[in-house]
């Protein structure tokens, strides 16, 4: 049989034709399932809405947002819940841009996150020849995420999803991009073929040890304190080592101080917690150990005034990533880890004789922390019509008390700042809030990702500015009949609503419309709005809506003339000085 003849064997051919074949959109549906992947938060369009189509065929649940930025928030947040991951999916180009500000977010956050976009053909986006949504993803994405891969030929989609998993869990986690072109999805290869070129990513996350010697450092420095202090953050959370970490505390005794995110790691009524005397337990503290927690600007970078005398203390610190030692002070303990294996190994090497805390010290705080609850209490029990923050917030305070498996999800200036103090946790992981940056806009996405990955019910408390910011995802709540509901603290504009233009017509720039009715616009979606004027009437809706599990929105009508300017952070808000007079 001559050589061509055999290239055209109708045998040969036939077998070719009966063989199964498989394709980009299927080997990547396959490789997320393949890691556990249930859910995927995106919009749809060119080029991947086929996709998502595809994927809930499947089995996965596909949650379809109004905005990426809102779905990229979304994934963020269930990353951080879950320690799987979250995939967000957005189209090319505008889309990408959307989904980016979720994605740089999550890796300053450290929440582990995938963003997957599709994209503009490459021969195309290289020469510049100007095709539909051209850009080139990978290097806008590479500056602002923990890593990013493109995948360009079929048989590789299972070692490019693989990759983004572990780059994404492993070590310090953070946000991943995988680009994905838009010709990658109709690529062919045989399907037995494409099963095998498929990964499943095996301990993606590894423990990491810490070293003995600086675990008998660390214990060592803790000895020595006379004023010793526990700081955790938000990574303690991540870590989900809640009994460990909780076990460490009670058997050292001494107070923690809980970052807005770790609160309810150990209840906020826990008689070491320390929350309600933040500035005596910065200030005098002589030992101050972080529990993935960072010196940031949320902690004044560890020096300054609000802690004491420079030289004053002497700082421990887990943290997984090396580097994160001696960023802003010295650090006298450094303990390289993960979390869950430094606790685990701090308390096995403390044995059954561990000395507390000083009676006096652990009093001074006890003290300190009874006055500023005494001195509070009136404040969150007025019945005020139109309420103020302290009288809002401490209804919902008592909401929370009562449902402490409800998850609290907050955002805003005023509101932000004061409900962090105001309303105690009781459960981890249970308060997300705008975390390390202070963005405004992750509501709607954190509470559409928290309902959905937890079952849980979910109070969003939102300013009205912040509220702005992801609102329309009303609909997208009400779509799913999620059981989430949103209270939008309204006083009329940002910070508060009663600034002036004094050079013209125009509204104030803080000013919103007078007298917003937020709750009309849930009801535009087949949801229930409320109207509440009082904190009896606020506790009361509240109380309603999370029985029922309905999607609700609550217009808290809030005095205009409460707040202060940019909330408690006001130092960070410049001031000109020299206020030039409008020109005439």
């Amino acid at each position: 049989m001559s050589a061509l003849a055999k290239r055209i064997d109708p045998v040969e051919s036939e077998a070719a034709e009966q063989r199964e074949l498989t394709d980009g959109f299927h080997l990547v549906i396959d490789a997320l399932k393949l890691n556990g992947i249930k859910t995927i938060y995106g919009v749809p369009g060119i080029p991947i809405t086929d996709f998502g189509r595809m994927a809930q065929a499947a089995g996965i649940r596909v949650i379809s947002f109004r905005h990426e930025q809102n779905a990229g928030n979304a994934a963020a947040i269930a990353g951080y819940l879950t320690k799987q991951p979250g995939i967000c999916l957005t189209v090319s180009a505008p889309g990408f841009l959307n989904g980016l500000t979720a994605l740089a977010n999550a890796t300053t956050n450290c929440f582990p996150m995938i963003l997957i976009s599709g994209s503009s053909e490459r021969e195309i986006v290289d020469l510049q020849q100007g095709d539909y949504e051209e850009m080139d993803q990978l290097a806008i994405a590479k500056p602002l995420c923990k890593a990013a891969f493109r995948v360009l030929h079929a048989a590789d989609i299972g070692i490019g999803v693989a990759r983004a998993i572990r780059a994404a869990v492993s070590g310090r986690p953070g946000g991943v991009y995988l680009d994905l072109p838009g010709k990658l999805f109709s690529q062919v290869m045989d399907a037995e073929a494409g099963q095998k070129s498929l990964v499943k990513v095996i301990d993606p996350a590894p423990a990491q040890l810490p070293a003995p010697d600086a675990v008998k450092r660390a214990l060592d420095v803790l000895k020595g304190g006379k004023r010793p202090l526990i700081i955790l953050g938000k990574g303690a959370a991540y870590a989900q080592a809640d009994n460990a970490i909780r076990a460490f505390i009670e058997k050292m005794g001494i107070p923690f101080l809980p970052m807005s995110m770790a609160k309810g790691l150990l209840p906020d009524t826990h008689p070491q917690c320390a929350g309600a005397a933040r500035s005596t337990v910065l200030k005098d503290s002589d030992v101050v150990m972080l529990i993935g927690a960072r010196l940031n600007w949320l902690l004044s970078h560890g020096k300054g005034k609000s802690w004491g005398e420079p030289g004053s203390k002497k700082l421990i610190q887990i943290d997984i990533e090396p580097k994160e030692m001696d960023s802003n002070v010295e650090i006298a303990a450094p303990l390289v880890g993960d979390i869950g294996s430094c606790v685990a190994a701090l308390l096995d090497a403390m044995g059954s004789k561990w000395t507390p805390a000083p009676a006096d010290w652990m009093n001074a705080v006890k003290t300190k922390r009874e006055e500023n609850v005494a001195k509070m209490a009136p404040r969150l029990m007025n019945n005020n019509s139109p309420m103020d923050f302290h009288g809002a917030l401490g209804a919902l305070r008592t909401v929370i008390k009562e449902r402490p498996d409800a998850i609290l999800v907050n955002e805003g200036a005023n509101t932000l700042d004061l409900a962090r103090g105001v309303i105690d946790m009781y459960k981890p992981r249970k308060r997300l809030d705008v975390g390390t940056w202070g963005v405004m806009g992750i509501g709607m996405g954190f509470a559409i990702a928290a309902a959905i990955e937890t079952g849980k019910p979910v109070l969003a408390v939102e300013g009205d500015s912040a509220f702005g910011f992801s609102g329309m995802e009303v609909e997208t709540i009400c779509r799913y009949n999620l059981p989430v509901c949103i209270v939008v603290f309204n006083n009329n504009g940002i910070y508060r609503g009663t600034d002036v233009n004094s050079a013209g017509s125009d509204p104030a720039t803080t000013v919103f419309v007078k007298d917003s009715r937020y709750d009309k616009m849930m009801e535009a979606f087949g949801g229930v709005g409320i109207y509440a004027t009082t904190p009896d009437e606020l506790k009361r809706a509240v109380d309603k809506t999370m029985d029922s599990g309905k999607p609700t929105l609550i217009n808290a009508v809030i005095d205009p003339a409460a707040g202060s300017e940019s909330g408690r952070i006001g130092n960070l808000n410049p001031q000109s000085a020299i206020r030039k007079k409008p020109t005439q």
